[in-house]
This record gives C-alpha cells, structure tokens and sequence, in this order.
C-alpha cells in the first residue's frame, strides 16, 4: 500500500520532493521537461476539480476501469515510458514557478478536502474510487515523475 496524501507527514514529504525540483532539472527518462511535467501532473487535479471536464463513452470508460484502473490505483509503482493518455499530454512550453505553485496548491486542497470528501467519488475514467484509491492515483504519479526527475 501507498503512503496516504491524507496524512500530514506524507503530504510534507511529497511536498518537500516537489519543493527540490529547479527549472534546471533534467529529466532521467522521457521527453517532459520539469515545466511540463509539472503542468502534466496538475492535469489530474484539473479532471478531478472539473475545471477540464473529460467524458467517455461506455466502451471505453469499461476499459479504462477494466484495464487501466488496477495500474492507475493498484499496488506496483507506474514504469518508465508508459503510454501517457492523451488528455494528460503537454507538450507547449510553461512557466515552471506557476505550474509549481498550481501543484502545490492542489496537493494541499486534496489533503484538506481529506478522505471523506473522497470516499465514494466518481472518477471520469474509473468510476467510483475509494478515497485510498485517490490517495494512491495521485501520489504514484507524482512519485513516478519525480523519481523521473531525481528527487
């Protein structure tokens, strides 16, 4: 199991990680730099919060649940060079220090909302999650890239 992004400690850490990416980080694989890997990962909030709304259809949305869901949530961390889903995709420049701010202040309003505004929760693409199952979508993609950023 994850660490939960509902607990003090683990929000501190995550957020002392992101705290030591620079605009000069280079990545250790893929072809994000920070700035959109940064804006990358605030798209899950983005998706979460409705501010860009995805809707799919009911083939796919079984599959995603079906296929994607037990990686997206599951126990293994994400692999290197995964297929990224094009939603999530970033691929103009962006300003470092904003997407960072952004990111930070959503990891901070997930950790306030806490776990009960989160038990039950209808996820775009899986359905309903339970707030561990949020927990953990958002902490290993986070820590998928800034283990792909050194930190």
């Amino acid at each position: 199991m994850f660490p939960s992004l509902y607990d003090q400690q683990t929000l501190d850490e995550m957020l002392a990680r992101i705290d030591q990416l620079t605009p000069e980080s280079q990545p250790l694989w893929g072809k994000m730099s920070v700035a959109q890997m940064l804006a990358h990962n605030n798209v899950a909030f983005d998706i979460t919060y409705g501010s860009t709304p995805v809707s799919y259809n009911f083939l796919m949305r079984w599959m995603l649940k079906r296929f994607v869901k037990p990686i997206v949530v599951g126990d293994k961390p994400y692999e290197k060079n995964g297929r990224t889903a094009p939603v999530f995709i970033v691929a103009d420049e962006r300003d470092f220090a904003k997407e960072k701010a952004e990111l930070i202040a959503n990891f901070n309003r997930f950790h306030n909302d806490g776990a009960a505004a989160f038990e039950g929760k209808e996820s775009a693409s899986f359905g309903k999650m339970t707030s561990q199952e949020w927990s953990n979508q958002f902490w290993k993609h986070m820590d998928h890239h800034l283990r792909q950023f050194g930190v």
